[in-house]
């Protein structure tokens, strides 16, 4: 129970202090430019909100087998 408190402290503190992150691709980068600041910034945290689902889909499933085979 101490190590997953641990694991959400670290998640919490690399996530609540992390710099702006730009997740975008060069043809993203010209759409988000050519749209304006504030649709831009929308658009890169859609961007990170898709990203962020393969992440913990793959994550759940690893912990799964690590928890399976422990």
């Amino acid at each position: 129970m101490k190590n997953i408190f641990k694991i959400l402290l670290l998640v919490f503190c690399i996530s609540f202090f992390s710099a702006a992150v730009h997740a975008q691709c060069s043809v993203c980068t010209k759409t988000a430019s050519q749209l304006g600041e504030k649709p831009a910034k929308g658009m890169n945290s859609g961007i990170l909100y898709l990203m962020a689902a393969p992440f913990a889909i793959v994550g759940f499933i690893g912990y799964r087998w690590w928890r399976s085979n422990k």
